[in-house]
């Protein structure tokens, strides 16, 4: 999320009452959850086995819970006794308010809108698209040109990211966006996350069938095709020509290289190379994968032979 006007990490303190350490002068110009920070960020983290990964990420200002941290040159801290519920107060102050409008929005010629379709503030709708029955569009969404949105389909809800506490969930604030590039078709019933704080995105020529999950702030390359149930979790890069047999799931932050096939009820545990088949859960390459499932077949008759 990018801010209207750069602060300078001792103002952005302020806000929360945290303490500033380290540059104090460096200018804020977003703020970021750790998948997708850039320079000028501000990012949390509220646990020590993330604590370099954060110190050391892109992001120029970090938001902690730790006193007396090894400051990178540069870099601002800020120390709160809670960072996620102050990273929190922060996306409030600076975040557009979510909106609805009765109207569509401007959009390109030779698009269709079903009347029943509901759109929030700022959203923009390329040309030659069509978007069915009941669709749902949250506030801040991009469609590109040519892009199919079938029946009761919702792009842009909030992202499933919570943070356990006594006694319940603190819920993330979800400030991000969706971009749906040229040429994508969604299928009946899938929803489309939008970033907790930086887009999730569709790539050109992609095409999407019935009841797929697809969570926050995950990238989705071009030309991949994904088969119905698919379950894709938050902050996932999945890269071009992948394509995603009935009900795989892919758990989140995984990274699924450009060309690669899973094949159907397929479970992910790990990144995967680009260009292979896989199958099984856990999934791996396969051919192997088969040999396995071929090899149980012949099991209870090997346990007979072993226990006579």
């Amino acid at each position: 999320m990018e801010l209207k006007e750069p602060l300078t990490a001792a103002s952005v303190a302020g806000i929360i009452h945290a303490r500033v350490a380290g540059n104090a002068h460096r200018l804020v110009t977003g703020i970021n959850e750790i998948n997708r920070v850039r320079e000028g960020d501000l990012v949390f983290v509220d646990h020590p086995k993330y604590y370099e990964k954060a110190l050391r990420s892109a992001a120029t200002t970090i938001l902690i819970d730790k006193e007396g941290v090894d400051i990178p040159e540069g870099k601002a801290i800020l120390v709160s006794r809670d960072p996620f519920s102050d990273y929190n107060k922060l996306v409030r102050h600076f975040m557009a308010p979510v909106a609805w409008t009765a109207e569509p929005p401007a959009i390109g010629p030779d698009t269709a809108v079903h009347s029943s379709v509901v759109v929030g503030t700022n959203v923009t709708i390329g040309s030659g698209c069509t978007i069915m029955p009941g669709v749902v569009i949250y506030p801040g969404t991009t469609i590109g040109n040519r892009v199919v949105i079938h029946a009761n389909a919702v792009i842009g809800g909030d992202g499933f990211y919570y943070k356990k506490r006594a006694g319940g969930y603190e819920k993330m604030v979800t400030a991000g966006s969706v971009v749906i590039e040229d040429d994508v078709e969604v299928g009946a019933g899938t929803t489309i996350d939008r970033g907790v704080s930086a887009d999730t995105r569709i790539g050109a020529g992609t095409k999407i069938d019935n009841q797929v999950q697809v969570g926050h702030d995950t990238l989705i390359g071009r030309n991949c095709l994904i088969a119905a149930q698919v379950g894709i979790s938050g902050a996932c890069t999945i890269g071009d020509n992948v394509t995603l047999w009935g009900q795989v799931g892919v758990p989140s932050k995984l990274t699924i290289g450009a060309g690669a096939t899973v094949l159907g009820q397929s479970g992910l545990i790990g990144d995967l190379e680009p260009g292979k088949t896989y199958f099984g859960s856990p999934a791996g390459e396969w051919k192997q994968k088969m040999r396995e499932v071929a090899s149980l077949a012949h099991l209870p008759e090997m346990l007979r032979t072993r226990n006579r």
